[in-house]
């Protein structure tokens, strides 16, 4: 196990946020944060993506949105690593400032805007990127100006189909005007009706829903052959608990406090679904028991992105190491034998 000096998360914390996330990136790409080639516990492997998976922690969406650090992303121990979102056409996001860390509540409130380099940057990438060893999702949304989301999100599927396991329709980001209200019924139906993917389609849904909105999002996708659904991405409310004086930023906030919601909603949906959608579990994620938590509401899969931006690449292997642990003392042969055991 090989990653950065211990001095460079503390350094990082110390810029403004999202300047830190970008030299990230590059220090990734330039190797200079290193890999985890320790084995997995056989207790973590899984089956997903039609991909056999040594564990099931993946990195979420939004950390690398335009496939730049692919390559040494692939080499720090994830299961799977979820690239973009990515728009057909690049696009600049909201106005700076827009990441904002809530230290005190270990959580971030964003307004990125889907900021990308647009799609032909983000193939070009995955063309040089050695996705060999990798297994990959892709994130995909639509432009703020100029969108069809019935004829963008298709295009955007077959695009990056032949470069990924698995596909992530995002219509749940509450920084592009009206993208959530892809989520209702009629909407979504429409443009899952056009996608003929070659590829496990998943659908990633906003923590916010109702709880007859959930049952109509999970109706639809059942209808149209959806493999499964992303629970959650960021929320529009701010808990009483939060001690930050930045809490009343715009945008969607991350962390800590979106892991209470974000589970429940998940046991809720597999309890609605049972068997006939794969789950992830996302949001708040910072330890193995909050991991174990998702996988025993339902989750199949765990993503990070809060906990690995705070932590950092040490995270992974204490995560990994203990999640196994807690899978053994609970009686557990494998992480699947957990799937909805806690409902």
């Amino acid at each position: 196990m090989i990653f950065a000096p211990p001095f460079l998360m503390p350094a990082l914390r110390r810029l403004d946020p999202e300047r830190a996330h970008n030299l990230s990136l590059k220090a990734l790409r330039l190797g200079l944060v290193g890999r985890d080639a320790t084995p997995d516990d056989p207790i973590l492997s899984t089956q997903t993506f039609g991909r056999a998976l040594t564990n099931p922690i993946g990195l979420a969406a939004g950390f690398d949105k335009n496939a730049y650090a692919v390559t040494a992303l692939g080499r720090l121990g994830f299961g799977f690593v979820e690239t973009g979102t990515v728009t057909p056409r690049p696009q600049a996001g909201n106005p700076l400032p827009r990441l904002f860390r809530l230290t005190e509540d270990r959580a971030v409130i964003n307004r990125m805007g889907f900021n990308n380099a647009g799609l032909d940057a983000y193939i070009a990438n995955l063309k040089q990127a050695d996705r060999r060893a990798l297994v990959l999702g892709a994130n995909v949304g639509i432009n703020k100006e100029g969108a069809d989301p019935e004829r963008d999100y298709p295009m955007l599927v077959q695009a990056v189909a032949p470069f990924a396991d698995y596909i992530t329709i995002n219509i749940s980001s509450p920084n592009t005007p009206g993208l959530r209200d892809l989520q209702s019924e009629e909407r979504l139906a429409g443009i899952l009706s056009r996608i003929a993917a070659p590829k496990p389609v998943y659908v990633k849904i906003a923590p916010d829903l109702s709880e007859d909105g959930l049952e109509a999002v999970i109706s639809v996708a059942v209808q149209h052959n959806v493999t499964g659904l992303i629970i959650s991405n960021t929320t529009i409310a701010r808990p009483d608990t939060l001690k930050s004086s930045l809490k009343r930023e715009t945008g969607g906030l991350s962390g800590a406090p979106l892991f209470a919601p974000s589970t429940a909603m998940l046991a809720r949906a597999y309890k609605l679904a049972g068997k006939r959608l794969i789950f992830i579990g996302a949001g708040g994620v910072f330890t193995a028991e909050d991991a174990l938590a998702k996988i025993l509401a339902g989750a199949s899969l765990v993503q990070i992105y809060s906990g690995f931006a705070y932590q950092g690449p040490a995270m992974l292997p204490k995560l990994k190491t203990r999640l196994a642990a807690l899978l053994k003392e609970r009686g557990f042969g494998s992480a699947a034998e957990a799937v909805g055991a806690g409902l």
